[in-house]
């Protein structure tokens, strides 16, 4: 009898956006306060990366995911919309929801769900920066 077994797959992809953190629930004082430089009016740029996929190991394939369905997912939902964009001003999710590194982690999760098989994103990890890391599961 054998055992399925559960691989998981790591695809770095980098990305590039500017956003503004600004809180349409604050004042500009406050927003000031909580975001500091981040809340620029020009707002602020960063090069983005990351993301997890966990399933069962096929027994055919011996993978736990198609890379060029993977790759065809990525472009669809984190490339063409996000790449070189203004948060936002580009994206329109961002319109009334704060540009932040978690938000953006949560919107790639939504949208990632939509087009992957099910079961098999297992966690949203995005490098801000270098010593700025969040993770989402879709909790």
């Amino acid at each position: 009898m054998s055992t399925e077994r559960v691989g998981y797959i790591t695809r770095i992809q980098s990305f590039s956006a500017c956003h503004r953190l600004h809180s349409l629930g604050l004042s500009d004082e406050d927003n000031i306060k909580v975001f500091g430089k981040c809340n620029n009016p020009n707002g602020h740029g960063h090069n983005y990366k990351g993301l997890m996929f966990k399933s069962f190991i096929d027994a055919v394939t011996g993978m736990v995911m198609n890379l060029t369905d993977l790759k065809m997912y990525i472009e669809d939902v984190i490339m063409t919309p996000l790449d070189h964009k203004n948060l936002d001003k580009d994206v329109p999710y961002f319109a009334n929801v704060v540009s932040t590194t978690e938000n953006l982690a949560v919107y790639i999760w939504d949208n990632m769900v939509k087009v992957l098989p099910t079961d098999t994103l297992y966690e949203i990890k995005i490098h801000e920066t270098d010593k700025n890391i969040v993770v989402y599961r879709g909790e």
